[in-house]
């Protein structure tokens, strides 16, 4: 699967499969519009299959629906949901107009990197995942929140693509060439593989207006 999408916020790009074999998959994204921005999520369903893809689309559906909330309790709200499941690990990260900023968190091993539109080339920023399952044992939760600027770029990967794809990040200047890029090269066969990309657009008049 691979599509394209955007909202008044943002441009994003989305590749993914299930396992070879699988008619399920348990890597899920969400893009959902929250009161002054927008929440971002990568999810993985523990192994594969049906019951991975059960789980990840609860956690998705309770981000969603509860977008509007702090990330804390939202986790928090997820793992809840989730006690009677497989349990996932997932990113999430939660932009703000008002603040132009990103707030990120991330349980298990959903990679994200911010590419700074300000810095083609530069070395991208990571995020510094805590280990845990959402549904099953959450970690200390420490969300770190960054500036961001109209054309950065975040990349979210579940562990279903290979680690190496870090040394793509500056190999592509389109967006949708590096999603594509990253998927073809790096989804290995073992295991459900998505990768999200996602272009920031910068404030909206509501959050200008909101400055001054």
């Amino acid at each position: 699967m691979i599509s394209t999408g955007s909202t008044p916020l943002l441009h994003y790009w989305v590749a993914g499969r299930p396992k070879p074999g699988e008619r399920e998959s348990g890597d899920k994204f969400v893009i959902a519009p929250r009161q002054h921005g927008v929440l971002v999520a990568v999810i993985d369903g523990l192994g594969h299959g049906e019951e991975a893809c059960v789980a990840a689309e609860l956690a998705a559906a309770t981000l969603t629906t509860h977008a509007d909330e702090p990330l804390l309790p939202l986790i928090q709200r997820c793992h809840q949901e989730l006690r009677r499941e497989r349990g996932v690990v997932m990113t999430v990260a939660s932009f703000d107009t008002v603040t132009s900023s990103m707030t990120w968190l991330g349980i298990g091993n959903v990679d994200a990197m911010l590419l700074r539109a300000a810095e083609p080339g530069g070395k991208p920023v990571a995020i510094l995942p805590r280990g845990g399952i959402v549904g099953d044992r959450l970690p200390a939760l420490a969300p770190v929140t960054l500036p961001v600027y109209p054309g950065d770029f975040l990349i979210l990967a579940t562990d279903g693509i290979g680690s190496a794809f870090v040394h793509d990040l500056r190999r592509a200047e389109q967006p949708q060439q590096l999603v594509n890029q990253i998927f073809y090269a790096h989804a290995r066969n073992t295991d459900d593989a998505l990768v999200l990309g996602v272009q920031w657009t910068g404030a909206n008049r509501e959050s200008t207006n909101a400055r001054n």
